[in-house]
């Protein structure tokens, strides 16, 4: 099989999904300053003009989602939507002209000439960009490794599409099956293994081996489909169900068409599009200012460690980050001892490796200042689900159901379990499995406005807490 590889696109998908929105709103503001120099109407009302255009097509455009991904769809459904949502931008700014501008002319020789210059643009330069990505996708690059669950009518019918539409990107590596065959299945003349049963897809998702699954077992198969779905809940692989969604409790899910078959995301991440960017621009913003403010008080308890116990200033623990990738975390050194092995024992009341001044820090949570560096950096974020000891992951995967799920967003100083109570020592099952429901929690909805209202709370009531020590 050829090795598939993923380019950039991945992980710039993100800046590429912003480009795209400004790409269209400077498509809309160039054409309409050109045609405005011959347009009978004064240079304040075609401003006007122009920016109420930007507005409403990219309010349209948002609300709709016309920069979700694409990689599953024809060409001809995004120019449709393309064409309906100007044409829906200019029926309005017709509108207006007549109501509030009192132009009995509707619409003029130089609008008409905008309308269809933006609307050629805009159909012109994705037409462009798809040929110039199906040709990288057909050589191998920006490709997403997949996989099929279920050998039947649906799941054949889904190898079909896949492997009939190499511009898709998508690189079926095989079918998984509650009763797999032995023998393999052709799909436009390519012959497509049978890897294995519903253990090995959840062994082969734990080790990276896959980016997405699709699910196409018949409702019947009810008990396997949840212990696989528990089972795909400890790996960072997008999993989807098809045709259609029944009784699971959904993470941030959303719709997505391979080659016009529709799919639901069961587990799958809110930073998605320009909305990772806006998380990225709040870290990065508020983690500046905030170590600005505190570069003092940084400075002084650096001091105090070292002339108060022997060892390091900082406490290095490597921890799980987005989609499970391993990071490094910082703090100041509030023990002895620096465990970072494959058992860490966690703090307890009255312990007696904290030290005096660590004790202090701990309670107060200065100890985690330095983690605003780690936000600076890009391995954490200022609000999410707190990062645990990867001892104390290893443990807690296998105990609680979709714990690992915590990791589709980048952990946090601060988070949505903390600020409701459930911070500082788990020493209890419960504990854990509330803490991640929290966090689930907030996954599902997020939003700037819970990042913010997170952020005030911990200001008033986060950093003082009686279960930490």
């Amino acid at each position: 099989m050829r090795t598939s590889v993923r380019g950039i696109l991945h992980a710039h998908q993100s800046a590429l999904s912003v480009a795209h929105r400004l790409l269209d709103l400077t498509v809309i503001v160039l054409t309409g300053y050109w045609q405005s120099s011959e347009s009978p109407l004064s240079s304040a009302e075609n401003w006007f003009q122009i920016i109420l255009a930007v507005l409403v097509f990219h309010w349209i455009s948002e609300f709709h989602q016309l920069y979700g991904s694409w990689r599953g769809e024809r060409i001809t459904r995004e120019l449709t939507k393309v064409f309906n949502y100007w044409a829906l931008t200019f029926v309005i700014l017709l509108s207006v002209d007549y109501l509030l501008l009192n132009h009995e002319q509707m619409p003029n020789d130089g609008q008409m000439t905008w309308f269809a210059l933006v609307l050629a643009v805009l159909c012109g330069y994705r037409m462009l960009i798809r040929q110039v990505l199906h040709g990288l996708r057909r050589q191998g690059f920006n490709t997403r490794r997949v996989a099929i669950v279920g050998t039947g009518q649906v799941g054949a019918r889904l190898a079909q599409s896949i492997s009939g539409a190499p511009w898709m990107g998508l690189n079926l590596l095989g079918f998984y099956d509650t009763e797999p065959q032995q023998t393999d299945i052709e799909a436009q003349g390519r012959r497509i293994p049978v890897l294995g049963d519903l253990e090995q897809l959840v062994v082969d998702a734990r080790e990276g081996r896959i980016d997405k699954i699709y699910i196409t077992l018949a409702f019947s198969a009810e008990p396997p489909l949840r212990e696989l779905i528990t089972g795909l809940s400890d790996t960072t692989a997008s999993v989807y169900l098809i045709p259609d969604v029944f009784m699971f409790e959904l993470l941030h899910a959303r719709s997505e068409s391979i080659n016009g078959l529709a799919s639901i995301s069961i587990f799958d991440s809110p930073m998605d599009g320009a909305w990772s960017l806006v998380k990225r621009a709040e870290d990065i913003l508020l983690s500046s200012l905030i170590l600005v403010l505190i570069a003092l008080p940084l400075v002084v308890i650096a001091v105090a460690i070292k002339l108060t116990s022997p060892g390091p200033v900082l406490f290095r623990q490597r921890r799980y980050g987005l989609d499970g990738r391993p990071i490094e975390v910082w703090k100041f050194r509030s023990m002895s001892v620096q465990e970072n092995g494959a058992e860490v024992r966690q703090a307890t009341r009255n312990d007696s490796r904290v030290t005096p001044l660590g004790g202090f820090l701990r309670r107060t949570s200065l100890d985690e200042l330095p983690q605003f560096f780690n936000v600076l950096r890009g391995d954490m974020s200022i609000v999410g689900p707190r990062p645990h000891a990867v001892a104390h992951n290893e443990q807690y995967r296998k105990q609680v159901s979709g714990y690992m799920l915590r990791h589709k967003v980048k952990p946090g100083i601060t988070g949505w379990a903390q600020i409701n109570g459930w911070r500082g020592e788990t020493d209890t099952l419960d504990k854990m499995r509330k803490r991640v429901e929290f966090d689930l929690e907030y996954i599902e909805h997020w939003s700037i406005w819970l990042d913010l209202k997170i952020i005030l709370l911990t200001l008033f009531k986060g950093f003082l807490n009686k279960n930490a020590f």
